[in-house]
C-alpha cells in the first residue's frame, strides 16, 4: 500500500506559494516497521519536500537509528562522531547533548531533569538559549512577556573531518505545552514571528537560492566555503547576531593554536550549493557561524561580467567580508513568511533533509518544564555534490 502524503500544517504567516513543495505529513505507515518498498517512497518524498512528519509514532532508539541509517547504509557514527564533540568541554555543543548508552548514535536533548531514561539514571538537560550565545539579548522583562529569538541557524554537521549527515530524525517524547512566543529578529527590520513554545524552525535551502538576484546566484554557484578547524570550539567564545544567522565579527574566536590538535587534510571545504539527489535542485547549505573563508571560482568563458562579484575568482579571508556576503545571501530566506515553525506534539517524528534545509532551536523554557527528544544523524559516507557544469553555465 502506498504511503499517503498531506501538506504540512503551515501557519497563516507562511507564504504558501513559495513553500508549496516544502514539508509533508506521512500517513498510513508504521515508520518503526517499514518495508523496503515503503522506505523508497519515504526517501523520495523526503528529498522532494525537505521534511516529513509522522504523528503518534512509537520508536525505540534502536529503531530510530535503523531508520536514519537506511538513508545512508554505509554511515555508522553520530554526525559529530560517537564521542560527540571531540571529547572537549570547550565546544559550544557540549551542554546540549546526552548520549543514549545502548545506541550512541542517538542523543537525548531537551530541558529539565529526566530520570531512568534508556539507561541514563539522571540526565540534566538544557534547552539552548540565545541569552548565552548572542551579543545582545531580549530583556528579562520582554522574556517574561513571551519574547524570544532564533538560537542558531545551522545544518547538523561536525564541519571538520566528518561529512555532513544526509538526514536528521527528531522524535518528541516529552513535549511541554504553553503559550505561543514572539520570535523577534532585533536587526532593525521590525521582523517578528509568532511561534509555538519550543518550536524547531525550518527554512528551505532551495528557496534560499531561488530568491537570490542574478549576481548573487552567480556568486553562490561559483563559490565554496572553508570551515574553521573544530568550528564549534573555535566559535565558542564569540557572539552571534540577533537573528541567530552567523557570528558578530569582534575577534573573539579561539586562536587556531589554542584549538584541539587538528590536521589540514581534515578541514572541510564544501560548495555553497548542494545538489538534491532526486530533484537536481540546488540548495544553499552553509552553516554561517563556522565559516572561515570563501573560495570563489572565476566566471565561465563567455559569461556576462557586468555586475558580477569577483568575476575573476579569488579567496576571501577577511572574516567581516566573508560574514557580510553570507548574511546578504542567507538573510532573505529567514523572512517570517518563509519559515515553517513546527508545533511539536508528543510522539511526533520529524525527518528532515539535512543537506536541503537549515533549522534552529527557538524559545525558552523554565527549569521545571521537562522536554525530552531523541535526535539522530549520521556522518555521511560521501560529501555533498555541488553544482554541475550545466548548473554553472546556467547560473554563473
Amino acid at each position: 500500500m502506498a504511503i499517503e502524503l498531506a501538506p504540512f500544517p503551515v501557519p497563516s504567516s507562511t507564504d504558501a506559494a513559495k513553500l508549496a513543495d516544502f514539508g509533508r505529513e506521512v500517513k498510513g505507515i508504521n515508520v518503526a516497521e517499514f518495508t523496503p518498498e515503503q522506505f523508497k517512497e519515504i526517501e523520495e518524498a523526503l528529498y522532494k519536500h525537505g521534511a516529513l512528519l509522522f504523528r503518534n509514532t512509537k520508536l525505540s532508539p534502536a529503531q530510530q537509528y535503523a531508520l536514519t541509517k537506511a538513508f545512508d547504509p554505509q554511515s555508522e557514527s553520530y554526525g559529530h562522531g560517537n564521542n560527540k564533540t571531540g571529547a572537549t568541554k570547550k565546544s559550544i555543543l557540549h551542554p546540549d547533548l546526552k548520549t543514549i548508552p545502548s545506541v550512541p548514535q542517538v542523543q537525548l536533548i531537551g530541558n529539565g531533569v529526566v530520570y531512568n531514561h534508556e539507561g541514563l539514571a539522571e540526565a540534566k538537560l538544557k534547552h539552548p538559549s540565545h541569552t548565552t550565545f548572542h551579543k545582545t539579548r531580549v530583556s528579562p522583562e520582554d522574556e517574561d512577556k513571551g519574547v524570544t529569538r532564533f538560537y542558531r541557524w545551522h545544518i547538523d554537521a561536525a564541519l571538520y573531518d566528518l561529512n555532513p549527515p544526509k538526514v536528521t530524525t527528531l522524535y518528541g517524547i516529552s513535549v511541554p505545552q504553553g503559550e505561543k512566543q514572539i520570535c523577534r529578529y532585533d536587526d532593525g527590520t521590525g521582523d517578528e514571528l509568532e511561534v509555538p513554545l519550543g518550536t524547531t524552525a525550518f527554512v528551505s535551502g532551495k528557496v534560499m537560492f531561488d530568491i537570490l538576484p542574478p549576481e548573487l546566484k552567480s556568486f553562490a554557484v561559483r563559490s565554496k566555503v572553508k570551515y574553521a578547524p573544530h568550528p564549534y570550539v573555535w566559535m565558542a567564545p564569540a557572539h552571534a547576531m540577533p537573528t541567530g544567522l552567523g557570528i558578530e565579527t569582534e575577534g573573539l574566536e579561539l586562536p587556531l593554536e589554542e584549538l584541539p590538535a587538528w590536521e589540514e587534510s581534515k578541514l572541510k571545504i564544501l560548495p555553497i550549493l548542494w545538489k538534491n539527489p532526486v530533484t537536481g535542485d540546488l540548495h544553499f547549505q552553509v552553516h554561517p557561524c563556522g565559516v572561515q573563508e570563501l573560495i570563489v571560482g572565476p566566471l565561465p568563458e563567455g559569461a556576462n561580467r557586468e555586475g558580477a562579484l569577483y568575476p575573476d575568482g579569488g579567496r576571501i579571508k577577511d572574516l567581516k567580508e566573508v560574514r557580510g556576503l553570507l548574511y546578504k545571501m542567507q538573510r532573505p530566506a529567514i523572512a517570517p513568511s518563509l519559515i515553517y515553525p513546527h508545533d511539536w506534539k508528543e510522539d511526533d517524528l520529524v525527518i528532515f533533509h539535512n543537506r536541503g534545509v537549515l533549522h534552529t532551536v527557538v524559545g525558552a523554557f523554565k527549569p521545571d518544564q521537562v522536554r525530552a527528544f531523541h535526535q539522530c544523524n549520521l556522518a555521511a559516507s560521501d560529501e555533498p555534490a555541488g553544482p554541475s557544469a550545466e548548473d554553472l553555465k546556467k547560473w554563473a
